[in-house]
């Protein structure tokens, strides 16, 4: 069955709340085991948030922080493998760009760093624990 075009758009937490947490709760909550009171902070609600869709039908979010940190990247399982990380990362970076943040920070579960490698970021930290998880720092400077 072939995919519709991947569009991603800035997300309003109260407008697009369920779907936000549609897609966290299953791929950090249920895949990942990170306990709910982890996953859900009070960052929300002073985030922009981004939304990927698959025609009318959300499948993947990110979070982008006033200090230009970038969070909470994640893509439904049926849907990884098809771009939608590169896509919604584009959009979070255009976006925090035009607000003239940067560096740009995250913390990448170790198995993502490549991925964010491709985008400019550099690993500047050791590995350390995050609810359970091994990841690192990453910066982008440009």
């Amino acid at each position: 069955m072939p995919m519709n075009k991947v569009t991603v758009a800035v997300a309003q937490w109260q407008k697009n709340n369920a779907d936000i947490r549609r897609i966290r709760d299953s791929v950090f909550i249920a895949e990942q085991s990170v306990p709910p009171e982890l996953e859900w902070d009070a960052e929300d609600a002073g985030a922009v948030h981004f939304l990927a869709y698959e025609g009318e039908y959300a499948v993947g979010t990110a979070r982008l922080l006033p200090d230009g940190e970038i969070g909470r990247l994640s893509v439904l399982r049926d849907w990884r493998g098809l771009k939608v990380g590169e896509a919604l990362l584009d959009a979070v970076i255009h976006e925090a760009e035009q607000r003239g943040l940067k560096p740009l920070k995250l913390s990448a579960q170790v198995q993502a760093v490549e991925f964010y490698q491709r985008f400019g970021f550099s690993v500047i930290s050791d590995e350390f624990l995050e609810a359970g998880l091994p990841h690192v720092d990453m910066l982008r400077e440009a």
